[in-house]
């Protein structure tokens, strides 16, 4: 089963995508696409990687998540990526200005073969204002898009606030 899971910052998004992870009872292969280029960043790096289970195997992979998936999904494994919009940042930023849709079409041509169960978690950055600066424009626009692309490849899709799941499409289990 393929699972998008939405929300803003802090909303408790990673905390269910992890417990999802869990409960599946699958070896768990954790994909994390942060980069840490300030000090901020970092702490939210080792915050999340404290809480993972010592156990789950974790690939950090910031641009080539399509290959990533495909190299490590098995029958009876999870994939828990996180985040797509890190991901997707990663790539707006990237000196090859092409690479987005690359990587874009890669990861939707990918995800509907691929064995086992994945968790994709996202940021929800539509929900706000316009912003005024064109490469902001653009994430949320690209972000919008993308999630829009995945939702169609996904049997769930949940949207997460106050640590609060709500199913937009499946069930929450």
């Amino acid at each position: 089963m393929r699972s998008l899971i939405l929300g803003g910052a802090r909303s408790g998004k990673s905390a269910l995508a992890e417990g999802m992870a869990t409960a599946s009872g699958a070896d768990v292969v954790y994909i994390a696409t942060a980069q840490a280029h300030d000090e901020e960043m970092a702490a939210r790096i080792a915050h999340h990687r404290a809480r993972r289970p010592k156990y789950w195997h974790s690939v950090e992979e910031p641009l080539a998540l399509a290959a990533t998936l495909r190299d490590h999904a098995r029958p009876g494994r999870c994939l828990l990526v996180d985040c797509l919009t890190l991901w997707l940042s990663n790539l707006l930023g990237d000196a090859d200005a092409q690479r987005f849709e690359r990587e874009r079409e890669a990861l939707l041509n990918v995800l509907p073969s691929l064995p086992g169960e994945v968790l994709l978690v996202s940021n929800e950055v539509g929900l706000g204002v316009v912003p005024m600066g064109v490469l902001s424009r653009r994430f949320v626009d690209e972000a919008g898009r993308l999630h829009q692309s995945l939702a169609v490849h996904c049997e769930r899709v949940l949207f997460v606030a106050a640590g609060l799941p709500l199913a937009l499409k499946g069930n929450l289990s």
